[in-house]
């Protein structure tokens, strides 16, 4: 059973939400975990200007995803940050790339999954993981969220992301904030909820 989650950072956040995903679908029993990233289509002057480079840095050796490896996949989990309540335009960009896959069948009943971060606390996580979703309903895969078993989508008395959709962390206005412990739980229990139903759909 092979299960991709394939994200975009420009971070750390999400690549730090993108680890726990992958230790989650790991602890299943027959889950073999590819962890890959989005290819990036800024310039590195840009990306200098933004100061995302150093952090980069930090998951520079994640292979980068050819949209047909997908093909591969039993389950793919995407993760992204979100862009006025969307996926980002790097992600955005490999999904429009799709077509062949789209035209071949080839992800018809695999698995389906989204997290993602924002950098406020209502700054369209949900928004953006439905959004997403409408992509991959195109693409014939079947859906799943992060269930109310994951209990900790339901505290008051911290600021949290996760939601019924799907894992999600607040990086802050100046992304000062990585993911919090309950937001990486969430992550965990998002990939190994995921690898459970796929192995049940396998067999």
């Amino acid at each position: 059973m092979k299960i991709y989650v394939v994200f975009y950072s420009m971070y750390g956040h999400t690549y730090r939400m993108a680890e726990a995903v992958a230790e989650g679908a790991r602890s299943v029993k027959g889950a073999q975990v590819v962890l890959k990233r989005v290819p990036e289509t800024l310039s590195n002057e840009i990306l200098h200007k933004m100061g995302a480079v150093e952090p980069q840095k930090a998951f520079a050796h994640i292979p980068v995803c050819h949209i047909e490896e997908l093909g591969e996949a039993d389950a793919i989990i995407f993760g992204t940050p979100t862009r006025f309540g969307n996926m980002c335009g790097q992600m955005r960009q490999f999904l429009d790339s799709a077509g062949k896959l789209w035209l071949s069948g080839k992800l018809i009943g695999k698995v389906g999954s989204v997290f993602c971060s924002s950098n406020t606390q209502h700054g369209g996580q949900e928004a953006t993981i439905l959004t997403f979703m409408v992509s991959l309903l195109h693409l014939g895969m079947v859906i799943v969220g992060l269930p109310y078993s994951f209990t900790g989508q339901m505290v008051v008395d911290e600021v949290s992301g996760c939601s019924p959709y799907g894992a999600s962390t607040i990086a802050g206005g100046a992304g000062e904030r990585m993911p919090t412990e309950n937001e990486l739980a969430g992550a965990r229990f998002q990939g190994k909820h995921v690898a459970t139903l796929t192995a049940k759909l396998i067999r």
